[in-house]
């Protein structure tokens, strides 16, 4: 004898394959929830991923705090970051320079190729203490000394640049001489100014696993930055690194005292505001649309179970007959719903799980398929498809996916246990 209540039993038994057009339309349903669970549980932990990645990426090359001047650029800025250093939350500070420039390749043959990437100078020891760009490259050495330039892999690729080539760098200074000089000397037509770029020779080529700063960034020392922008011995400002980056917020309520008005601090998240904050969105959107797939699915079981009651109403007038109560009729249909949506729930997890497993693998294997790239690193910033499983969010997916098919066999199982036994013996 079997310890499980009837219900349940007859539940399990009317589940069993019989080759009929029930079993068909409950294995679809199956099928759909399952399909539904999965594609959840795989969109929401790439999207994840995605903004697991970017803040990395984000905050591996950027730093927590940008302390700029509100008005002019930084002059006395070893005393402002000894100031700032002086906080514990600060685990490095460094100064920078950063702007447009126009730098163009010097062949031994062919034309050159020309790029507009933005140049930063660094001061290379204390950048070591608010990025990853020391650990980073991957071609040549980290030096920035004398007239050394570090290049992004994708630029480099793009413009064809190796190890100790030569690029002109053509600066803002430059260009506005070049304006200034044509004004002045418009009416004087045989003279010509000339301004000469400034030479640099690629030390290093670096990859810091995003592309947008692979493809646009190059690096230079802080004094041939401040030569190209004519700083003298100022800097655009700081880049301070934290201990913990969720506490910028609080490290800049504690800095603007001390600092004073003349100062603007911006933390990561106010930087890059706009691509985070788009991110959450759609990852928030995709959550709500995708639970379609599961009402869908929630519909096959309400199908399945109206149809189940309409072939066993005679079998309901008898149980009735019997003595089984408006309770244990719900119990028994409801209990097929639940039944469904656990299988259901628990394929759809392991499929989920498989397919996250296996990701990059089914992006390459589609990739050399089709032909094209599916997930073009120009477009997403980054090499491979990332994914982040969040037990929270898988909790919320299964536990949600479960609720809705017992939701959907809620009213079949009420209209099955309201039938009044004569009626139902009638039933033909």
């Amino acid at each position: 004898m079997s310890r499980l209540p009837f219900e349940l039993l007859l539940a399990l038994r009317y589940l069993r394959p019989k080759r009929t057009y029930v079993s068909i339309i409950t294995l679809i349903s199956i099928i759909g929830v399952m399909l539904g669970v999965a594609v959840l549980i795989i969109v929401i932990s790439v999207m994840s991923g995605f903004d697991k990645q970017l803040r990395e990426k984000i905050l591996g090359f950027n730093a927590h705090l940008r302390i700029t001047s509100a008005h002019s650029t930084l002059r006395n800025y070893p005393q402002i970051a000894s100031m700032v250093a002086s906080n514990s939350q600060v685990k490095g500070v460094a100064p920078f320079i950063v702007g447009p420039v126009l730098m163009e390749t010097q062949p031994d043959s062919g034309n050159s190729q020309v790029a507009a990437p933005y140049i930063r100078g660094i001061d290379p020891k204390a950048e070591a203490t608010v990025s990853i760009l020391p650990t980073s490259i991957t071609q040549g050495n980290y030096d920035v000394s004398g007239k050394g330039l570090l290049v992004g892999s994708e630029l480099a690729q793009m413009l064809g640049l190796s190890v100790d080539d030569v690029v002109a760098i053509h600066s803002p200074r430059n260009l506005q001489k070049m304006r200034d000089s044509q004004r002045k000397n418009k009416n004087q037509e045989d003279r010509e100014d000339l301004f000469l770029p400034d030479d640099y020779v690629v030390r290093g080529i670096f990859d810091v696993g995003y592309f947008e700063y692979n493809s646009s960034v190059i690096l230079c020392s802080l004094a041939n930055a401040q030569d190209l922008y004519d700083l003298n011995d100022s800097v655009h400002g700081l880049l301070v690194m934290l201990q913990d980056p969720y506490k910028a917020n609080q490290v800049r309520a504690d800095l603007e005292p001390l600092l004073g008005r003349n100062f603007s601090i911006k933390t990561w998240n106010e930087e890059n505001s706009g691509i985070l904050n788009a991110l959450i969105v759609e990852k928030n959107v995709m959550f709500y649309i995708l639970f379609f797939i599961m009402i869908v699915a929630a519909f096959g079981i309400t199908s399945a179970l109206i149809t189940f009651v309409v072939q066993k109403t005679r079998e309901i007038g008898l149980l009735k007959a019997l003595g089984a109560t408006q309770a244990q009729i719900l119990w028994l249909f409801l209990s097929q719903s639940v039944l469904v949506g656990v299988l259901g729930v628990l394929a759809g997890f392991g499929l989920g799980m498989l397919a996250l497993t296996y990701r990059n693998e089914f992006l390459h294997f589609m990739n050399r398929m089709t032909g094209f790239e599916l997930f073009p690193a120009s477009v997403y910033n980054f090499q491979e498809l990332p994914a982040l499983i969040m037990p929270r969010d898988i909790a919320v997916i299964c536990g949600v996916s479960l609720l809705f098919c017992v939701v959907a066999g809620l009213v079949p199982a009420w209209n099955a246990s309201r039938l009044h036994p004569v009626e139902a013996l009638r039933h033909e």
